[in-house]
């Protein structure tokens, strides 16, 4: 049963001595909210787009147009979620286009929010302009997009990298052995 009680603290999933600026390749899950199937669906082990899961692909593939350190290795919109995986590298963090406010980047000294360039960032970063974009898309703002919070997992070594390189690709050929098929 859920609880509405703001006193529960959320469990951190971060590694707490990790330095999550620093350069490394990350694996992220992002979900929907209530795990609605909002981008598509698979069909005969092919996932098939929506204009929803076309749109967030098409800001998922711009990531690194916002942030310059940052690499995109393979990824894979499903009807209910998004994994993909990010590189920051050493180069410096800057923008290389004018995309106004994110909302997804504190203020400096007021907030404990992502630190800038860090995969906090750039995933609160694309989750927020995903969000504005599938507002505009629905006319619907009492809907949210994503669930709150996302999944991230270090990629320490090539072994790692694999296992989720196949996992990733594997995705829409599993569908149906996910929980979340038997909402179809």
């Amino acid at each position: 049963m859920k609880s509405n009680d703001s006193s529960q603290r959320r469990r951190n999933l971060r590694l707490a001595e990790f330095d999550y600026p620093q350069p490394g390749t990350y694996f992220v899950t992002i979900v929907t909210q209530d795990r609605k199937l909002l981008f598509g669906q698979v069909l005969d082990g092919e996932m098939v787009l929506n204009d929803i899961g076309r749109m967030v692909t098409e800001f998922w593939l711009a990531i690194p147009n916002h942030f310059s350190n940052v690499q995109l290795g393979e990824f894979m919109v499903m009807p209910n979620h998004i994994h993909g995986t990010i590189s920051i590298t050493n180069e410096k963090t800057t923008m290389t286009s004018n995309v106004g406010a994110t909302h997804a980047s504190p203020l400096p000294g007021i907030s404990n929010g992502p630190k800038p360039g860090s995969i906090g960032a750039i995933v609160g970063s694309f989750k927020s302009a995903t969000s504005k974009r599938f507002h505009d898309l629905t006319n619907r703002r009492d809907l949210h997009l994503w669930q709150r919070n996302y999944y991230e997992h270090v990629i320490r070594n090539d072994r790692d990298h694999q296992a989720i390189y196949d996992y990733i690709l594997a995705n829409p050929e599993n569908w149906e052995k996910d929980d979340d098929y038997a909402q179809v």
